[in-house]
């Protein structure tokens, strides 16, 4: 632990490489490529550190360039990396985007085996996770491998232990594995969080598929206080179990890159929490991260910092 007062929150997962076409086009000798990183429980990190609040990362980099350019960056945003480990025995993973069209992105992403899947439970500082507000954590990194599944497991038995509040978000990648296996495996996470995030399609892997508002209810009887549904462009909703439900629509912006939304979405929701914000003022500050996100490229370049948010606040038309 690299402070005396630990972050107040903490995520652990992977970050990879990225390499990504800047114009639209098929890939081909000489197309115009930028290079970057990127990883789903970073972004929510970073987002919560420009928002304010001290946040830490964990998670495994190679011992190469990629590992040494994500763990810079991640320093260079003010996260505590310090419980990071570079892993000498696998490289760091890569993820490829393409702008195939002008408004269609492919994604490859090249991942088994490498560094950021070797993440497991001894990599955890267990005294930062305890000492945390939030611990976050997301049903990518279960998927990765049975160690980092088990790392995930068991940051949520610490964290519900010490009494911090657990964000999970589903997250779910059927690129990773079945809808079957990610049901059987998140669902035993879901007890454990305090929060969680879903799109319609990932609460569905939990409960009946109904309308927004049923489902969020459903998912608060089977353990969150708060289940958080993300319906994208139609904004989003929250239900808490003591009955209560509160919609908020997205903030109107010109979208460029929808990748890295719903990250961005989750760290305004619970860099407001760590502001002990009431929920409309999470939905609030999440539908505005959410709406710089899209408006930028890449997956969290565009994660907004509190001196900007009133750039976006005066074309919030629901206020």
């Amino acid at each position: 632990m690299s402070a005396a007062q630990p972050p107040a929150l903490v995520t652990l997962g992977e970050a990879m490489a990225v390499v990504a076409a800047t114009r639209p086009g098929p890939l081909a000798p000489g197309a115009p490529l930028r290079m970057g990183w990127a990883g789903a429980e970073a972004t929510v990190a970073i987002g919560v550190s420009r928002l304010g609040h001290t946040a830490a990362w964990t998670g495994r980099v190679g011992e190469d360039a990629a590992g040494a350019m994500v763990l810079a960056g991640l320093r260079a945003e003010g996260l505590d990396v310090a419980a990071a480990r570079t892993d000498p025995a696998a490289p760091t993973g890569l993820m490829l985007r393409e702008r195939r069209t002008a408004d269609r992105l492919r994604v490859s992403y090249y991942r088994a085996g490498l560094a950021g899947s070797r993440l497991a439970p001894e990599d955890l500082d267990e005294a930062q996770v305890t000492g945390a507000r939030i611990l976050h954590v997301t049903g990518i990194t279960p998927a990765l491998s049975a160690s980092a599944r088990a790392a995930v497991e068991h940051a949520t038995t610490l964290a519900r232990a010490a009494g911090v509040t657990v964000s999970f978000d589903v997250n779910h990648r059927e690129r990773l594995w079945s809808r079957a296996e990610a049901a059987e495996v998140l669902a035993r996470l879901l007890p454990h969080a305090d929060i969680v995030f879903a799109g319609p399609e990932e609460a569905a892997l939990f409960v009946p598929e109904e309308s927004p508002e049923r489902m969020a209810r459903a998912l608060t009887l089977l353990g969150p206080g708060q289940a958080v549904l993300k319906l994208g462009a139609r904004g989003a909703l929250v239900a808490t179990d003591d009955g209560g439900l509160l919609a908020r629509p997205a903030v109107p912006v010109t979208a460029v890159d929808p990748v890295g939304a719903g990250d961005a979405f989750v760290s305004g929701y619970l860099a407001a929490v760590l502001d002990d914000a009431p929920v409309e003022g999470r939905l609030h500050l999440a539908t505005l991260s959410g709406a710089f996100a899209v408006s930028v490229p890449g997956d969290w370049e565009g994660l907004p910092r509190r001196a900007e948010l009133g750039l976006l606040e005066a074309q919030d038309i629901s206020r």
